[in-house]
């Protein structure tokens, strides 16, 4: 748990990515991670952040990095036609996303997790599915895509809270803060959340929204002690507020 894995000491185009990225992270960061064991060395896992900027892809794939995993993400189906991006997102393991209807739902979801076990990678999956709603920026109400993946491949499935990278990229905002360099941001990572009373419910609707409520539960929890404060009682819902959730990758 959490020492370098084979597909951090094997030459690939993540070399060359992180020799591009890592320089300018660290210029603009100082980051802490706390829960590193957590993370596993190898084999499958659905890695669940918060979202509440346009820059924490990378501040998550970078901790990730350097913990010794490859950081995984989804991507829209669309983007693997681009000339050249497309080719490194399929070079580098990204998990195509298509629209489908929801009877086809469940296909892609067991093939997107038999797909993870067989290989032993990991992706990381945003629960909230875009930025969050929330004024204080505290997780809104998730989305099932994350829990659906881990259920339908006995994955285990991660929650993980950051904050400060408001600070480099607010939300919304165009362009970076690129001064003062080395702004504070801490990453904790948490205990894989316990979903092992539903087991093999990936299409079970209560089933879903109980795991839902777990995982942001524990992604919450892991923000207020990164944060030392209490988040709201109640969960910030879009369509409470006339809110219109764009962006999804999941539902």
């Amino acid at each position: 748990m959490g020492s370098r894995s084979p597909e951090k000491s094997r030459p690939s185009l993540w070399w060359l990515l992180a020799a591009i990225v890592l320089p300018f992270v660290s210029y603009l960061t100082k980051m802490t991670v706390i829960g590193k064991e957590k993370l596993p060395r190898d084999g499958a896992f659905v890695l669940a952040p918060n979202h509440y900027s346009e820059f924490d892809p990378l501040i998550v794939a970078v901790a990730v990095w350097r913990i010794g995993r490859a950081p995984r993400f989804m991507a829209k189906e669309s983007l693997f036609r681009v000339p050249v991006v497309g080719a490194a997102l399929r070079a580098t393991g990204m998990i195509p996303v298509a629209r489908v209807a929801s009877g086809s739902a469940a296909k892609q979801t067991m093939a997107q997790a038999k797909d993870l076990v067989e290989h032993g990678r990991g992706v990381i999956v945003y629960p909230e599915g875009t930025l969050t709603r929330d004024p204080d920026l505290w997780p809104m109400r998730g989305k099932s895509g994350a829990v659906r993946l881990a259920l339908a491949g006995d994955i285990p499935l991660i929650p993980m809270a950051q904050w400060g990278t408001q600070e480099i990229m607010g939300r919304y905002q165009k362009g970076l803060k690129l001064w003062p360099p080395r702004k504070p941001v801490q990453i904790i990572i948490g205990d894989p959340i316990d979903l092992s009373d539903l087991t093999g419910r990936s299409g079970d609707t209560a089933a879903l929204n109980e795991a839902t409520t777990r995982l942001m539960d524990a992604i919450t929890a892991l923000l207020e002690q990164v944060r030392h404060e209490k988040a709201p009682s109640e969960r910030w819902n879009p369509a409470d507020h006339g809110q219109k959730e764009t962006g999804r990758l999941d539902s």
